[in-house]
């Protein structure tokens, strides 16, 4: 399939305009562009009992921001998701994917938390992962005083969140006592730094993300490049893969990272994890949080939604 009308036409005023914020090689530019493009990509996402913001302890005992938001359901007791935004692991915030936390947690029916971890280049890797487990953990403690079943709790993330999400799943999979995660949402995530595969050569050029922006992202996250084989930092390189909790993983066609997701996926399946793995036609890096202008988007996150909604019920 060719790529989407309505992803073109973002691609064409991207252009236009000397490129998207993925493209731009100041990261305080970059973290302007990409909040200012909120406003364009903002959806309708239903009404909320409420959205809380809150302070909890980071992983280096300063305060860590969260978001909470409680859909409106009868229930006394709700599956919780803990969602970490995309954005190159430097720009993004709890801001700039409110409308897609808004939606998963109206379509899921479930409480969402979101977190602002760190980024980089100011907070380097692993400190964006650690705020990630840090929060994940709070959440598990303490998830009954705002409603939620620590028993059923899930992971999900875009872009670099889901990155975090699936290095997250892992990490408590092999931590003493570790979390019971019921699902792990990884929507177009990267998940190797050291991939070099056919999507990335294939959708380099032209399609918001480049692989030029791929490389900047990486470096100001990971300068040390040895890192970059580190399994905290690509899931897809850790010793096993066994045992993780079901993952709903989502890409795009045109997408740079397409084909790493879809490699996740795999081995995910040949480990024995329950893995829905789909591509989406026409789309492009980014697509989930433009539902204001990408009607797949809405339909992207009516599926993640529908998958935490499933795995919390069953």
């Amino acid at each position: 399939m060719s790529l989407d009308p309505q992803c073109a036409e973002i691609v064409a005023a991207a252009a236009a305009a000397g490129g998207s914020p993925l493209e731009e090689t100041d990261h305080t530019r970059a973290r302007k562009a990409y909040e200012a493009s909120t406003v364009v990509y903002r959806h309708s996402s239903g009404d909320l009992d409420s959205v809380e913001d809150r302070t909890i302890p980071g992983a280096n005992g300063d305060d860590l921001a969260i978001r909470i938001y409680t859909p409106v359901v009868a229930s006394k007791s709700l599956g919780v998701a803990v969602f970490f935004h995309g954005g190159g692991w430097v720009i993004g915030s709890l801001n700039s994917h409110d409308h897609m936390c808004r939606y998963l947690a109206q379509g899921a029916g479930c409480i969402v938390v979101a977190v602002d971890y760190r980024l980089a280049p100011e907070y380097k890797f692993p400190a964006g992962l650690e705020d990630c487990i840090a929060a994940t953990r709070w959440v598990a403690a303490n998830a009954e005083s705002f409603g939620g079943d620590p028993a059923r709790m899930a992971v999900a993330g875009d872009s670099a969140g889901g990155n975090l999400a699936a290095a997250v799943a892992i990490e408590l999979r092999d931590a003493p006592k570790g979390i019971s995660l019921s699902l792990q949402v990884l929507i177009y995530p990267a998940v190797d730094f050291t991939a070099d595969t056919d999507s990335k050569e294939e959708n380099g050029e032209g399609y918001l993300l480049t692989r030029d922006a791929t490389e900047t992202f990486a470096d100001l996250y990971l300068p040390n490049r040895e890192a970059r084989s580190n399994p905290r930092a690509s899931p897809q390189l850790a010793s096993h893969h066994t045992d993780l909790p079901r993952a709903w993983i989502q890409t795009a066609q045109f997408d740079p990272l397409r084909d790493e997701g879809r490699i996740y996926a795999e081995t995910l399946s040949k480990a024995g994890v329950p893995v829905e793995y789909k591509c989406y036609a026409g789309m492009v890096h980014g697509f989930a949080r433009m539902g204001g202008k990408v009607d797949q988007g809405v339909v992207a996150l009516t599926h993640a939604a529908g998958a935490l909604r499933s795995a919390f019920d069953g």
